[in-house]
């Protein structure tokens, strides 16, 4: 167990490390960032901050030095930045960046779980992409196998033509068959280093041009019908990972039963309705389990959740919110404004 005033490391400075570094210091621990040069909202909040290249090894290894633990804040973080850190200070385990960066590799890992993923095939050339709109059909998604989010790396075929007449990236791909879905839910637990599992209520998550636009409880009976065999999967992806920290899995609700989407070895965006609406905060709950303390309680606190992101400009007028009841607004301190960047959420809850 970390004692008070240990110091907790976060590779990546973006706003999931920002509200980590929030929850770190609620319970007395400081908290130290490691990411590349560029603004990283996270370092408002931290008591150090390395701003150095990935593969910086003596920047890593002094980093390291200082923290008690370490932690990640976002999926992209190199594989081997995550070993540089000693193996009995790290979580969770690097092999779950390795896992889940790779949505090849996530989907075979899935299935071996007996998880149910999209229809999908590899794609590494343009023969192989029409094999795979051939076989699987259009509509469909190809998508870049490292790095999307939020809508980036992906394409959407709607026929054998537009499958022609793109231009591929030289990368390697994937090839997702379309699926018809009824609603969109995640599945967020946290596990402890000593294998304890908690689970939050699962939200419905609404999408725009391909980013988060609301998270909302409850969800509905659609999905609540599915939550349990989505969340069972959930467990034995943690089980399998030994994994110590907050982990999410999308899911789509079909007329099947859930269909995997993919997973995020972190805290999560359709989490973010946990700091006000559930007793114990993912934030919290993932600065606890690295730490080794215990887990808070997950049940969620009003009859009504939803989160709503902010993004892009919208911003800008966003504290009008703040007049509407039990109404909560996260800004998260970012100086450039663009189109489809995250800039903050805001919380309504009825109780």
């Amino acid at each position: 167990m970390l004692a008070r005033g240990g110091t907790i490391g976060m590779l990546g400075g973006g706003q999931l490390g920002r509200m980590m570094a929030v929850a770190a210091a609620q319970l007395g621990y400081r908290c130290i960032g490691y990411a590349p040069q560029g603004e990283a909202v996270a370092e408002q909040l931290c008591d150090g901050f390395f701003t150095n290249a990935w593969d910086d090894h003596a920047a890593l290894a002094e980093f390291a030095a200082q923290c008690d633990v370490v932690t990640w804040e976002f999926e992209n973080v190199p594989v081997a930045t995550a070993q540089a850190i000693p193996a009995d200070r790290v979580f969770p385990h690097p092999r779950a960046l390795e896992t889940a960066q790779d949505r090849l590799t996530e989907k075979r890992f899935i299935e071996d779980l007996g998880g149910r993923p999209a229809a999908y095939a590899r794609v590494d050339s343009a023969a192989e992409l029409a094999a795979a709109v051939d076989r699987l059909g259009a509509p469909g998604i190809l998508k870049t196998r490292r790095d999307g989010y939020d809508g980036k790396g992906q394409w959407r075929i709607m026929s054998a033509r537009d499958a022609d007449a793109l231009r591929l990236p030289d990368v390697p791909l994937i090839y997702e068959g379309f699926v018809e879905f009824e609603a969109e839910f995640s599945v967020i637990l946290v596990r402890g280093r000593d294998g304890e599992m908690r689970v939050w209520d699962s939200p419905r998550n609404t999408h725009a041009e391909g980013i988060l636009a609301t998270s909302a409880l409850p969800a509905g009976s659609v999905i609540e019908a599915q939550v349990a065999e989505a969340r069972r999967l959930a467990e034995k992806v943690a089980s399998a990972l030994d994994y110590v920290g907050v982990l999410t899995l999308e899911f789509f609700a079909t007329r099947e039963g859930p269909i995997f989407n993919e997973m995020a070895p972190r805290v999560h965006n359709s989490g973010h309705w946990t700091i006000e609406g559930a007793a114990t905060s993912q934030f919290e709950n993932h600065i606890r389990a690295v730490a080794g303390l215990p887990l808070g309680d997950t049940h969620t606190v009003a009859s009504k959740v939803v989160m709503t992101n902010i993004v892009g400009d919208d911003i800008l007028g966003a504290q009008q919110c703040l007049s509407l009841p039990d109404t909560h607004l996260h800004d998260y301190g970012k100086a450039e404004v663009r189109e489809g960047r995250k800039m903050g959420h805001v919380t309504q809850l009825e109780r």
